[in-house]
């Protein structure tokens, strides 16, 4: 139905389906593909943009450098409402560790693949969004990740404001809790096996694992063991991954910048 209207009153609207549900990734990555813009916005179903919120993000991409400029979410969490949209992260017993930075302008390790501003090119001269993390959740990271590597920037513009109502998301409603940490997990794993080429950074990858896995058993968390398994399997897809060979930044020297 909303497709439907979507053509009668938004006639200049191009509207692209796919047969079949996918992943996020894949959904953006054929939709960025098929625009004429030079920037992209991306907005999820579940947020809603509040009035001339573009304006200040627009700005930063008068410096070539920028990949991105993520928006700041309102948040909507349990009758409260929280400014979100800057990330950090840390690398921790073998895992990148990701964490809501203070929502102060400034850079961001990532910018959310639903409520953030992309340089076209750039998104798809790094292949954009890896379809490995499918159905969801770290493609983002990831992306801003392997774009920091690349010598570019991604930003975090709090006067450009959006709502964003969880509960209204699409994950949320069609996806267990099992599901969603079992996914979280295994993308968790596959981010390291993918971007950490360091000998140092994924030694401890491998000495922290006997403790994690035996953390997770003596805690009954199923989904954490289905995470790794579901990972292993998809190392045949990491021979594939879209990344690029112009790295020019360190992955000890991207970190370094967002852990605190």
């Amino acid at each position: 139905m909303s497709v439907k209207i979507i053509h009668k009153k938004f006639k200049k609207v191009k509207v692209i389906r796919l047969k079949s549900n996918v992943g996020f990734a894949h959904a953006a990555n054929t939709g960025i593909k098929a625009s004429n813009s030079k920037l992209i916005l991306l907005i999820n179903s579940d947020v809603s943009p509040r009035k001339y919120f573009l304006n200040p993000a627009l700005k930063y991409f008068k410096n070539d450098k920028t990949f991105s400029v993520g928006l700041e979410d309102q948040s909507h969490e349990n009758k409260r409402v929280i400014p979100r949209g800057r990330g950090g992260a840390i690398y921790k017993r073998g895992f990148l560790i990701h964490f809501a930075a203070i929502p102060e302008r400034g850079v961001t390790l990532w910018t959310s693949g639903g409520s953030s501003i992309f340089d076209k090119n750039k998104f798809l001269k790094l292949g954009g969004f890896d379809e490995i993390y499918k159905p969801f959740y770290w493609e983002d990271i990831d992306l801003g990740f392997r774009a920091w590597r690349s010598g570019y920037y991604c930003y975090f513009e709090p006067l450009s404001k959006v709502d964003h109502y969880h509960q209204l998301g699409a994950i949320v409603k069609s996806s267990s809790t099992f599901r969603i940490k079992s996914v979280s997990y295994k993308n968790q794993f596959l981010f390291v096996w993918k971007n950490i080429g360091d000998y140092y950074l994924i030694t401890l990858h491998i000495v922290w694992l006997p403790y994690h896995l035996l953390r997770a058993f003596l805690n009954l968390d199923i989904s954490f063991f289905n995470g790794f398994f579901l990972a292993i399997l998809s190392i045949p897809n990491l021979l594939v991954t879209n990344d690029t060979n112009d790295f020019i930044i360190s992955e000890s020297e991207v970190l370094s910048k967002f852990k605190q």
